[in-house]
């Protein structure tokens, strides 16, 4: 069993029982998050897609409060455990057992600055299999054909996490098409709303899967959905 809270923007906690991890802990300074930075006092890890600051976030405070184990391409570990964070390196295609669970990394069509422009290697996407459950988050990316592959190849997916707020990502339309390529048991919209450029309807995308014959579920800031 595995249990996903959201907490705004592309920020999931990931919950077996025993063990936490968070992926792209943006938490200060968004608007819609439902927890701040402070109220994480143990975790066993922190996943980070790529280096833009509602990424990476507050991954650093974070990690360095609770001991946290940074995973993230080679890049962002370097410049992370810089600042004090202990980290683990990937790169895309990479994966890894960790004691919370294993971690693969895919592509995804985006890029991957620091808030100096320090260059942090390339996006990525996760693939988290924990608590028995495999778990796709997308990070920021466009459409692209190979997440057949991703779902095909390292699948089958228990859940898609995939953005749908245009400008910056896939929007609605390109992220119903990506659910149809991955295969997924189920799909949770992320990266909407939290500023105006990125505004999108979660319900549309909802109401497009489940026409296609899909599974979707909004799962608002501060809400949950487990998989059993």
């Amino acid at each position: 069993m595995l249990t996903i809270r959201y907490h705004g923007h592309d920020c999931f906690e990931f919950d077996d029982g025993a063990r936490r991890v968070l992926i792209d802990p943006f938490l200060g300074g968004n608007p819609l998050a439902d927890v701040g930075p402070d109220s994480f006092r143990t975790l066993d890890a922190i996943i980070v897609t790529h280096g833009h600051g509602d990424h990476v976030g507050d991954a650093a405070s974070i990690a360095k409060r609770t001991g946290a184990l940074v995973v993230s391409n080679f890049e962002i570990v370097a410049y992370l455990e810089r600042q004090g964070c202990k980290g683990h390196p990937l790169h895309i295609g990479g994966g890894r057992t960790f004691p919370f669970g294993h971690v693969k990394l895919t592509i995804a069509h985006h890029g991957s600055t620091g808030p100096n422009g320090e260059a942090l290697g390339a996006p990525c996407g996760v693939v988290l299999t924990m608590g028995g459950k495999k778990v796709y988050h997308a990070g920021d990316t466009g459409l692209f054909l190979d997440m057949k592959l991703i779902g095909e190849a390292w699948g089958p997916l228990d859940a898609a996490l995939l953005p749908i707020g245009d400008n910056f990502t896939m929007d609605v339309a390109d992220a119903v098409r990506a659910a149809s390529f991955l295969g997924a048991a189920v799909n949770v919209p992320m990266h909407y709303n939290t500023f105006d450029l990125i505004k999108a309807d979660p319900e549309d995308f909802r109401r497009r899967v489940e026409a296609a014959g899909g599974k979707a579920v909004v799962v608002p800031p501060g809400g949950s959905l487990t998989l059993e």
